[in-house]
């Protein structure tokens, strides 16, 4: 006869191995392990760079940096958006991609652009 706490038992162990295995499974890519870097410093109206450039079809740690003023970034076309100070991963395919400053910063505000190359 099969009891209760057998059937409990078991289910612990499937709900346990399940874990496991859905965390071996994953393929996404921590800050620490990206194959490159790309740190985008923001001030009150603009970027440190007119043109940034990046790896295409490898991990990426994108990074932003607040020095003056509260910014965030997004990079058109793709799935980056960091909202103040943070770093991302993200596997770009080539082409060129505009950064804006997404958060309203001021009467600059508009002319935040800059770009990301990706070859």
């Amino acid at each position: 006869m099969f009891s209760f706490k057998k059937f409990l038992v078991c289910c612990f162990a499937l709900v346990l191995l399940l874990g496991v295995m859905t965390g071996c499974g994953s393929d996404e890519v921590s800050v620490e392990d990206a194959e490159a870097e790309v740190t985008i410093k923001s001030s009150n109206w603009e970027f440190d760079k007119a043109t940034y450039t990046a790896p295409a079809g490898k991990p990426v740690a994108i990074h932003h940096e607040n020095v003056e003023g509260h910014h965030g970034i997004t990079i058109k076309g793709t799935d980056v958006k960091i909202q103040g100070d943070g770093s991302v991963v993200a596997n770009l395919k080539p082409g060129e991609y505009e950064i804006i400053c997404d958060i309203m910063c001021g009467t600059g505000h508009t002319e935040m652009v800059s770009k990301l190359v990706v070859e």
